[in-house]
């Protein structure tokens, strides 16, 4: 199955309410590789890569986020897959 990379942007309540920690368990329980992180106006990014099925399926679970959370928007971008990247991290 071919891979996707999607950069992700998430406002609302987001930071402060373990977003991160929740992004990366939920990437890694379904395959997909890349990073999350906080950004200084309060939103978090992410680069989600793997199949397209799955990908899709984590964005919408973004908009959802952990249960403290409140996002607003989740604006995403295709890029290009980086095949250097293994696992999930968060960064920053």
């Amino acid at each position: 199955m071919a891979s996707v990379a999607v950069k992700a942007r998430v406002t609302g309540r987001v930071q402060g309410v373990a977003f991160r920690a929740w992004a990366r368990a939920e990437a890694m329980r379904h395959g997909l590789t890349g990073w999350v992180r906080n950004e200084p106006d309060g939103s978090v990014r992410a680069l989600l890569m793997g199949p397209s099925a799955s990908v899709t399926d984590m964005v919408r679970r973004m908009g959802r986020g952990p249960g403290a959370a409140s996002v607003k928007d989740v604006l995403t971008e295709k890029t290009e897959p980086d095949p250097a990247i293994r696992g999930f991290s968060i960064v920053g």
